[in-house]
């Protein structure tokens, strides 16, 4: 029983794994159980085990991403604005750029989330917002609601960056619209920039 158990949460992990980096590559819309399903190494049949309907699994899906964003980028950053200045720079790396679906759901599916059930935008809101308050708490640490508001916007103002930066054919501008949009929105946030090397 154990095993079938641990098969089981192993299994749902893949779908949810597989569905966060194919919606950011593909688009929510663009990715149908099926073809979600062969990433996976799964069946159809399989989907139904684990999920109601595909909209369940987009909602767990941009939970489960925006949870790993936070795990690995901003609760290993550094305490205060040092931390907001690593952030910053991650999100709008080249490197965030280039990988997509290693990256933020926000940047990949912003406008497709908007076009979600109330059920997806509530776990992208959850989520989101666990991102953003954990820059706030560097930011403020006495009262990080305080500039809750201002750090989504910065954020915002991050995501739309890295759209742009992605659909521009020239590298060069691309490069120096990340590097801007650092600057924007170190600005933003009152943080100094050059607490850490990019």
């Amino acid at each position: 029983m154990r095993y079938r158990s641990e098969h089981k949460q192993a299994t749902r992990r893949r779908i949810i794994e597989t569905a966060g980096r194919r919606f950011k590559r593909h688009g929510i819309d663009g990715s149908g159980i099926t073809a979600l399903m062969k990433d996976a190494g799964l069946t159809n049949g399989a989907f139904y085990t684990h999920f109601a309907s595909k909209d369940d699994l987009v909602a767990t899906a941009i939970a489960d991403q925006l949870q790993a964003q936070n795990a690995n980028v901003v609760a290993h950053a550094a305490p205060g604005h040092a931390g907001v200045e690593q952030i910053v720079r991650w999100y709008l790396s080249t490197r965030h750029r280039d990988g997509a679906d290693e990256g933020c759901p926000s940047a990949a599916l912003l406008d497709e989330i908007g076009r979600c059930t109330e059920a997806t935008k509530r776990a992208y809101t959850d989520g989101v917002l666990m991102v953003i308050d954990g820059i706030a708490a560097r930011l403020a640490p006495d009262d990080p609601l305080s500039v809750r508001t201002k750090t989504l916007s910065a954020y915002a103002m991050m995501a739309g960056t890295l759209q742009l930066s992605r659909a521009l054919a020239d590298a060069h501008l691309s490069e120096e619209l990340l590097e801007q949009g650092i600057d924007n929105a170190l600005a933003l946030l009152g943080v100094e920039g050059e607490h850490v090397g990019r």
